[in-house]
């Protein structure tokens, strides 16, 4: 089951495509963080997905907003396609132990061992605000992230 709405969000440390560590909590009380799963690097609906955030990263990201994509690709391949794709926000990786954010999450799709697309976006005090999560195939709505984060400048 997803993590709901007003819960406090899961804290977890993963390797950045530099496979440097990146830890969900050290955001509190700087910024929000919304937290983007995807099945694969390199796939058709995620890369398209990803590059739509990309394009218009200003309507997600800002300085009070951190956009932070999450898989269970390896930190090398996760490297390749964020350079390949010129992603400006961080990509994590939740290759091992496999899946076990995404799986704390309720973002993961155990008989493939991929992550679900799944969205949460989760303030500053560290509890979920919004939660959507999508089965596999299943392209998401955009525009109710878009709408989340308005929310928290209102």
């Amino acid at each position: 089951m997803a993590v709901q709405v007003g819960a406090p969000a899961p804290d977890f440390t993963l390797p950045d495509t530099d496979k440097q560590p990146v830890t969900l909590s050290a955001f509190r009380g700087k910024k929000n963080v919304l937290l983007v799963f995807f099945p694969f690097a390199f796939s058709g609906i995620c890369s398209g997905e990803l590059c739509r955030v990309r394009d218009d990263l200003a309507s997600y990201e800002n300085e009070n907003v951190q956009v932070v994509g999450i898989s269970v690709d390896a930190p090398p391949s996760l490297r390749v396609w964020s350079r390949q794709e010129g992603f400006g926000f961080p990509l994590l990786s939740d290759f091992w132990p496999h899946g076990e954010v995404a799986q704390r999450y309720g973002s993961f799709y155990e008989k493939a061992g991929m992550a679900t697309r799944g969205t949460f976006l989760i303030d500053t005090a560290g509890v979920v605000r919004f939660a959507q999560v999508n089965q596999p195939g299943e392209p998401r709505d955009q525009e109710s992230w878009k709408k989340a984060v308005a929310a928290l400048g209102a």
